[in-house]
């Protein structure tokens, strides 16, 4: 199966030069998704909790349109600031990846874009 784009109902297009979601081979890859409100500017207030539960919120927009779920998700990489938020961001990962989790690496970095705790990417199986 070629790389395809799919249309994406209801989600805002990005201004940035790449897709928010791929499809290829029966995998959906998920580009990076911050703890930023659907049209909003910067992250969410409300510490890493907060930031942590719109980005997952994202991935789930971004799943279901494609008619994928949470259930579906294979890998994940998890990029953090600042690993003293690491147990908070995992209590919230837990809700949403509650039995079976996927895999997943978390990896430390310095910076993320527009000053970003957190960044997930994602990759799922259809």
């Amino acid at each position: 199966m070629p790389k395809t784009v799919p249309e994406l109902p209801g989600i805002e297009p990005g201004s940035y030069p790449f897709s928010k979601v791929v499809e290829a081979n029966g995998f959906v890859f998920l580009a990076g998704q911050v703890g930023e409100a659907p049209g909003g500017h910067g992250a969410v207030p409300g510490g890493i909790e907060a930031e942590t539960r719109a980005m997952l919120d994202n991935v789930g927009r971004l799943l279901r349109a494609v008619g994928l779920d949470f259930d579906d998700v294979v890998k994940c990489t998890v990029y953090l600031r600042d690993f003293a938020d690491f147990a908070a961001m995992n209590a919230v990962y837990r809700e949403y990846f509650p039995t079976d989790p996927p895999a997943r690496a978390t990896v430390g970095v310095t910076a993320l874009a527009a000053d970003f705790r957190v960044e997930i990417e994602v990759q799922a199986a259809r």
